[in-house]
Parts: C-alpha cells; sequence; structure tokens
C-alpha cells in the first residue's frame, strides 16, 4: 500500500487535532489556551510527519 507524504502528513494532523480537541472537551468548554494546543498539535504533525521519509519496500515484499 502506497501513501502518499501529503496524504500521511494529513492524517497525522487530523489525528493529532482530534486527540488534542477530545481532551480539551472533557469539561465541555475549549478555552484559548487549548485552542492554540490543538492548533500547534496539528501544525506539529504535519511539518514532522512531513519531513520523515517513507519507507523504501523492501526486496522481499
Amino acid at each position: 500500500m502506497r501513501i502518499s507524504k501529503m496524504w500521511k502528513a494529513v492524517a497525522a494532523a487530523v489525528s493529532a487535532g482530534a486527540a488534542s480537541l477530545v481532551t480539551a472537551l472533557d469539561d465541555g468548554v475549549i478555552t484559548t489556551q487549548e485552542g492554540v494546543t490543538a492548533g500547534l498539535a496539528v501544525l506539529a504533525a504535519l511539518g514532522l510527519t512531513w519531513v520523515v521519509p517513507n519507507r523504501q519496500p523492501s526486496a522481499d515484499a
């Protein structure tokens, strides 16, 4: 299965943002600080995942 660099980064960003927002919604309200934290989690996941290259398939597969 081949996943492009872009879709790998999008999936990581969505999951990081969702995890951050689920934690923030524990009390039913999202504060400014929690919103900023969720935004930074999305940006960090996008950036870090984009930089890491996909592994090349092995000759055995």
